[in-house]
């Protein structure tokens, strides 16, 4: 009989297939906990891909399997005699493998589900564990094995206990409060009848419960929140907003409370808060920080790391002289790495936001100065504090747009990170008026994601790569950004190779004599263009066959940008002035609902008169911006996030490939085939610019395109009115700056429906994709109390019998 597998290789296999296992399994646990928390920072598929993959592939059970195999056979030729019993004091620590680090107990709200799939896995590996100790009895390391052993049994428990706690139902159950009747209806209806019977006047009335807010004109935070103080309040309002997540309510005198809090910060300290109380929603959902923060977590991390400590100190003084001199080193190693691991885990736990807020508790009164427990506090937490960068607004002028200098595009980043050529974008005057305050806090530190992602129509059809508004790029996303050059110049060789071929053809067929030409001049290009066309399709071929166009088209027509304070604080006051209008649950309902009407019912019904005559040409830039930003994050949430958009634009899909292919057929039929977005922009305007039909009454419904309707409404929007009295000059300024502020405001609150409308748990799922900023509109408006996704009652009422007239 022939082996299929060649006995050399065979025997390679059979000697470290274990061995190269419990390597793999280490090296996997070490690349989880430090880059596991860095999906929360990031939405870069590479990344995340990376870390999506180290997770499913971190299960150890096979080389469990091997070992068991291997116990009772006699030891080969050369074999140490005694290295059975290290390999069963291995299979320990595939236990401890599994158990996973804190950093990550789930990839997925799924996950969390399956937590009895992990409670039997911990059964049988545990079986299996007692199963390979017992053959290997008598076994000198019996004392490690059992300490090693304590140490996986506790890790496995944790992450099996995270994921039971983290589970919908149980999340919702520990949310839960105790079941209230309410008052007693039965005895009060009991009393009235017999009192009614006693020809006794009776009637009932209505004792409103008041509510729960700290007295009028009293303070309700500090004058200036410190880092402390963000976390504090954070804690407690993800106490009260966690129910979201599961579609609780809440009471009315906690959105009462929540409400007025928000209404007196200022827009940057709603914004700190809002951010750590999603970090606290993403941990106690994907990590093991819910069951450590504790007294019995805390008890049982030092007994991990104490037995670990002690398995070293005792194989340290055993005679290894029957082992094998690799499998010892291999066998330190797991210790070493183990207890290096569970240190730094144990430094992670020390600073999490979950230790500070549970060493220093919210004072009782918002004046009480800070302690010298306060102020250590706030000096570790001042390094992760949310951090600004002035920018200026970057506009590449029209020379940039057209012209693509590749070698300096390929170049550029390397000669940045040797020091040797200066970042132009970035060291550009700061001090334009047009500058804008960008979060730029350092990734390591940071607690989500700051950054805002764009997608262009115009600019995809075009094939435009688009522009950051703000650079503020680091080497490794330069280095990223040359990647996509590259990539892009490797899509254009098919049609390169294409061209040349083309031209060639046509040469040809013009005579003998421009041919025999051809052949001289142009043998090298023919075999170019061959080299060419069938690298662009190879290219093409390899995407197809993966099914990755549309992933390498997100990365290649989505830029990602900072966000502004200025963005954000436009966004919170256009929700703190919604909030103002919703004074029951149907008022908030109905103002959270509104998609672009009740900004301009606003703004319709503002006094205009009041404001300055001169235009404010720094607000209107900041205008323009905003609605750029928005209305590309919309796209870019309709298109590469459609799980968040599903209950919002129905068959937005469609229409995007429709009005694509419209507008790719408009752009071939003008030629404008060059990357000049303001020539295109021009030219579509131009189509509705004299006419009055509407596109359906052209061309019917069939087609779900709707580019020339939004060419219609931008015709609307610059023929909005402004004040008559002004001199023309000023007229036309006014106008545009009065079109972008009515633009910016209805993107504004479009942003707002959409996160309203959003499901709880598709808001949950992307925390674990480094959040959006939609994620922080929805958490925002629910501290408002806006939303329709929850129901607000008016405060409890207690009925009373009053006897009398």
């Amino acid at each position: 009989m022939v082996d299929t597998i060649p006995k050399p290789i065979k025997d390679i296999w059979d000697a470290w297939s274990i061995r190269t296992t419990l390597i793999f399994s280490l090296s996997l646990q070490s690349f989880l906990i430090f880059f596991a928390p860095q999906r929360k920072r990031t939405s870069r598929k590479v990344l995340l891909s990376l870390i999506g993959s180290a997770y499913l592939l971190a299960a150890a059970n096979f080389a469990a399997g091997q070992i068991s195999d291997s116990q009772g056979d006699d030891a080969e030729p050369g074999e140490p005699k005694n290295n059975s019993n290290l390999l069963a004091f291995w299979v320990p620590f595939l236990l401890l493998h599994l158990g996973g680090p804190d950093t990550i107990t789930s990839l997925a709200l799924e996950d969390n589900e399956l937590w009895l799939r992990h409670l039997l896995g911990l059964a049988f590996q545990a079986i299996a564990t007692v199963y390979v100790f017992l053959q290997s009895l008598p076994n000198g390391l019996w004392r490690p094995i059992l300490l090693v052993s304590a140490t996986g049994v506790i890790k496995y428990v944790e992450r099996t206990l995270a994921l039971y706690l983290a589970s919908l139902d149980k999340f919702k159950d520990s949310i839960i409060q105790r079941p209230d009747p309410g008052p007693n209806y039965a005895k009060l209806m009991e009393e009235y009848a017999a009192k009614k019977l006693m020809k006794m006047p009776t009637q009932i009335i209505k004792i409103e419960e008041p509510e729960k807010d700290p007295k009028a004109g009293a303070k309700v935070k500090p004058d200036d929140l410190t880092e402390l103080n963000i976390l504090q309040y954070a804690y407690k309002y993800f106490n009260i907003f966690k129910s979201l997540v599961v579609d609780l309510t809440f009471t009315f005198q906690q959105r009462a409370e929540s409400k007025r809090f928000f209404s007196e910060i200022k827009p940057d300290e709603a914004l700190r808060i809002s951010e750590v109380e999603l970090n606290f929603i993403y941990e106690a959902l994907y990590t093991k920080a819910k069951i450590l923060h504790n007294w019995i977590g805390v008890i049982f991390r030092f007994i991990a790391l104490g037995c670990l400590i002690a398995a070293i100190r005792i194989f340290q003084y055993k005679d290894k002289k029957d082992y094998g001199g690799f499998d010892v080193g291999l066998t330190y190693s797991l210790l070493i790495r183990g207890i290096t691991l569970d240190c730094i885990a144990l430094i992670m736990f020390c600073l999490s936001d979950w230790t500070f807020v549970r060493l220093r508790k919210m004072k009782d009164e918002v004046d009480d100065p800070d302690t010298k427990l306060d102020n250590f506090l706030n000096w570790i937490l001042r390094a992760r504090g949310l951090k600004t960068e002035k920018y200026k607004c970057f506009k590449p002028s029209k020379d940039e747009d057209n012209k693509v200098n590749w070698f300096d595009k390929i170049t550029k980043p390397i000669l940045i990170f040797m020091r040797l050529k200066k970042d132009e974008d970035v060291e550009k005057d700061r001090s334009d008026k047009t500058c804008h305050e960008v979060l730029d806090t350092f990734f390591m530190v940071r607690r989500r994601s700051e950054y805002v992602h764009a997608h262009n129509l115009l600019e995809y059809c075009l094939s435009i790569t688009p522009k950051r508004i703000h650079h503020t790029k680091s080497f490794i996303h330069m280095s990223f950004d040359w990647f996509i050059e590259v990539f892009r110049i490797g899509v254009a060789f098919e049609a390169i190779g294409k061209a040349i071929a083309f031209c060639f053809h046509s040469i040809k067929q013009l005579g003998h004599n421009v041919y025999k030409w051809k052949i001289i001049l142009g043998a090298g290009s023919i075999r170019r263009s061959s080299f060419f066309h069938l690298l662009g399709y190879l290219t093409r071929k390899f995407m197809d066959f993966f099914g990755i166009q549309a992933q390498f088209e997100e990365i290649i027509y989505t830029s990602s940008d900072r966000v502004t304070l200025d963005l954000w604080e436009h966004i919170f006051g256009e929700v703190l002035k919604k909030s103002r209008f919703a004074d029951d649950s149907e008022s908030a309902m109905r103002v959270s609902s509104a998609r672009g009407d009740w900004s301009l019912r606003d703004i319709q019904g503002e006094d205009r008169e009041t404001e300055k005559k001169q235009p404010a040409t720094e607000e209107s830039h900041s205008d323009r911006e905003f609605s750029k930003i928005l209305s590309d994050y919309m796209m870019y949430l309709m298109m590469m996030q459609p799980t968040l958009m599903s209950a919002v634009v129905g068959i937005g899909k469609i229409r995007f490939r429709d009005t694509c292919e419209e507008a790719k057929r408009f752009f071939k039929r003008r030629h404008i085939e060059s990357r000049d977005i303001k020539k295109a922009s021009e030219a579509i305007l131009s189509v509705t610019a004299l006419v009055k039909a509407e596109p359906i009454d052209v061309k019917g419904d069939r087609s779900k395109s709707v580019l020339f309707d939004g060419s219609m409404l931008a015709k609307e929007l610059k023929g909005l009115k402004v004040l008559p009295e002004l001199k023309d000059g000023l007229k036309k300024a006014k106008r545009e700056a009065y079109m972008w502020e009515v633009v910016s405001k209805v993107w504004a609150e479009l942003l707002c429906y959409a996160a309203t409308k959003c499901g709880a748990i598709e808001h949950a799922a992307q925390l674990s994709k480094g959040g959006e900023l939609i994620n922080f509109v929805w958490l925002l408006m629910a501290h408002f109390g806006l939303g329709d996704q929850f129901h607000i009652n008016q405060g409890d009422a207690r009925a009373k019998l009053v006897i009398g007239k």
